[in-house]
Order: structure tokens, then sequence, then C-alpha cells
């Protein structure tokens, strides 16, 4: 394994979408060419469509190579974690865990629950199960996970 690459998040920006898209197509096209669901404008179109740079971080690594959003979810007391993407080249580095605990940490500061949805048969579930993430439901393309809120010894939740 190569060592992980320094790292940090940055808030996420408009101008930075376009170049989102294009990482998102190319993160997620193996597995929707698996499911047979590969689409390079719908998958484009839907990055698009459900941008919201107050809720997306960057990732940079140095310069942009992935983002993650953590977003309020339609439940109360929980996160919704989506557009969490790495450049393939980084897969396998611990980049995507080190980038994920920290997302979680400031969940687990708020006392917050996190959801997610990954695509069925993706390598990610298994990084999403290795933290705690359990099965809420899934069909022929989406598995969706749920991680109870875990809140920091000593802080209550409100």
């Amino acid at each position: 394994m190569t060592a992980l690459p320094a790292w940090a998040l940055r808030p996420a920006t408009a101008a930075d979408l376009e170049a989102l898209v294009e990482l998102r197509a190319e993160a997620m096209r193996p597995d929707l060419e698996r499911l047979g669901r590969y689409d390079g404008h719908r998958v484009r179109q839907r990055m698009r469509d459900g941008y919201r740079p107050e809720h997306t971080s960057v990732i940079e690594a140095p310069g942009p190579v992935g983002c993650l959003a953590l977003a309020p979810d339609e439940r109360p007391g929980t996160l919704l974690l989506e557009h969490f993407y790495l450049r393939p080249a980084l897969h396998g580095r611990g980049l995507g865990t080190a980038v994920l605990r920290a997302a979680l940490e400031r969940a687990d500061a708020a006392g917050l629950a996190v959801r997610l949805n990954v695509l069925s048969g993706s390598p990610a579930r298994r990084l999403y199960e290795r933290h705690g993430f359990a099965l809420e439901s899934e069909d022929p393309v989406d598995v969706f996970l749920h991680r109870p809120a875990r809140p920091l010894p000593g802080k209550a939740v409100s």
C-alpha cells in the first residue's frame, strides 16, 4: 500500500462544480458499467442537480482529488453523506478512510446519525461497514446504509 497522501478539506464553491462533475463521472463509471447503467450525461447531470456547495467539501491532496457532502437529512437528527468521491488512482491508499473518519467525527460531535447510499456491489460498501454503517434497505441498484448517532463521551445529545 502506498503511503497516505497529505490532505485537507476546504469548503466547496460554485466554481468547483464542473470539476466535481467530471470527478463523479470518473469515479462512478466502473460500478455503473458493471450494473449496466452508465450514462455519461445522466451521471454528470445528477451531480449538477444535487450540488449544494454550502454542504460540500473538496478534498485536496494536493489539488482537488475528491469531494464529500454532509448535509441535513429529511430525518430529524440525521445527516446525509453524499457525493463522496475520490480519484480512482487514490483508492486503496487510506485517503477515503481518513476523510470518512473526519466526517463521522463531525457527526459524532453533533450527536447525529448518518445515512448514505452506495451502488450494489461497490467495494465502498466495505469501507462504510468498517465504520459502523449497517444495512437499512437495498434494491438491485442501491444499498442504503445507516450509522446511529454516537455522541462523544460527556456530550449530551440535544
